[in-house]
This record gives structure tokens, C-alpha cells and sequence, in this order.
């Protein structure tokens, strides 16, 4: 019974005044768990915007039009367009990562500038998509359905226009190193990777189900929240 306790409530079992717990603490590096700065900063992110982007969706859920299609703005082929360029932001991402892990570094710079200029690209077109949505008189006070679709995607761009901030600071350091000391930038690179990646996720979610669910799909995540 006593190695259970330990187990579950080894720390608040301490003495750390006495000197036989003092050197055990000593040899302790501090670090709990073996995650950089970088990648610990953009989980507190996912927690926040995973908070943010819930409570919209939740929002939605009890508050769309019953009569409302609900595959309307997914007729879009521009929405499945900008989807296609998140999965190559994402693709170019991952490569990136893997090029450093296995010290390929020679087109790192230009799969950097591909990233950069994959994300402007999917900030313009949505910017369009917003134009022909407002061009056929849909806008954020139409309903609902329209309302939750403009603040989604307002909030992801702004949380793309963050990344992408990092992504210039990130990238000007780059372009300054010799290719050999590219890997001094992992952690940093890395980071931001999943940070694209989870931008990605986020929109797939709201893709499958904000655009793309019907009736049955509204009464079971109802069902799901209550």
C-alpha cells in the first residue's frame, strides 16, 4: 500500500529539508518534461485556440437556420482550393522537418519561401471567397450560418498573419546562416511546423463540420455537448 501512495503522491511525501533529499534534488535538471521553449509556447496556443474555436462551433451548433443549406458555401470550388493549398503548406512543413532530422539542408531555403508564399496565397483567396460571398449578399448578418462562417475564418487568418510573423522573424535568421548551420534553427523550425499543422487540423474540422454535416451529424454533437 505504501509504494502505491508513493507512486501516486510521491512529491507531497518529500522532505526536501532533509540533506539525503537535498542532493536528490540537486541532481535534477529542472525540466520536467523534454520540450523546447518553442514547442511548449505553441501548446498553450492549441489550448486557447482549441478553447476559442470550440465555443463557436458550439455557438453554431444551437444557432443555425433550420432551413439553411448547410453545403451552400462548400459549393465554392475556391473553399476547396484554399484546402488544397493548407495541405501543401503543411506537406512542405513536414519536409522541412524531415530534410533537417536527416541533414539534407539544400532546399530548405526554397521550401521555406514555398511556405511563406503557399499561406499569403490561402490569406488572398479567402479574402476573394469573402468578396463573392458578400457579391451574392451573404454577409455577416445575413444568419447565423454565415455569421459563424466569417468569425472562423477571420480568427484562423489571424492566428495565420501570427504564424506567419514568426515565420519572417524565423526565416530572415535562416537566410543569414551558412547551409551547414541550418540546424541551429530545429527547434524554432520545428515549432513552427506544428503550428501549421495544427492551422491545418483546425480547418479540416470546420470543414467536415461546419460545411459539410447534416441533421442526423447537428443532433449528434448535441447530443454529445449535453
Amino acid at each position: 500500500m505504501s509504494s502505491i501512495i508513493k507512486k501516486l503522491f510521491g512529491t507531497l511525501l518529500e522532505k526536501p529539508w532533509e540533506e539525503s533529499q537535498v542532493l536528490i534534488d540537486n541532481k535534477h535538471t529542472g525540466k520536467t518534461f523534454g520540450v523546447t521553449n518553442q514547442l511548449s509556447a505553441v501548446i498553450i496556443i492549441f489550448g486557447i485556440s482549441t478553447a476559442i474555436f470550440s465555443l463557436i462551433f458550439t455557438a453554431y451548433l444551437y444557432s443555425i437556420p433550420p432551413e439553411q443549406d448547410t453545403t451552400l458555401i462548400l459549393k465554392n470550388k475556391l473553399l476547396w482550393v484554399n484546402t488544397l493549398v493548407l495541405i501543401f503548406v503543411t506537406y512542405f512543413f513536414n519536409k522541412i522537418s524531415k530534410d533537417l532530422k536527416n541533414n539534407l539542408t539544400n532546399k530548405i531555403k526554397n521550401n521555406i519561401v514555398t511556405v511563406g508564399a503557399l499561406s499569403y496565397l490561402f490569406l488572398f483567396l479567402q479574402i476573394i471567397f469573402w468578396y463573392q460571398l458578400m457579391k451574392q449578399g451573404h454577409f455577416v448578418s445575413t444568419n447565423n450560418y454565415f455569421s459563424s462562417y466569417y468569425i472562423f475564418t477571420a480568427l484562423h487568418g489571424l492566428h495565420l498573419l501570427g504564424g506567419l510573423f514568426f515565420w519572417g522573424k524565423i526565416s530572415s535568421r535562416v537566410f543569414k546562416l551558412k547551409e551547414k548551420d541550418y540546424v541551429k534553427e530545429t527547434s524554432n523550425l520545428q515549432a513552427l511546423s506544428l503550428y501549421w499543422l495544427f492551422l491545418f487540423i483546425v480547418w479540416l474540422v470546420f470543414f467536415g463540420i461546419m460545411f459539410i454535416y447534416n441533421d442526423s451529424v447537428i443532433a449528434w454533437c448535441k447530443s454529445l455537448i449535453a
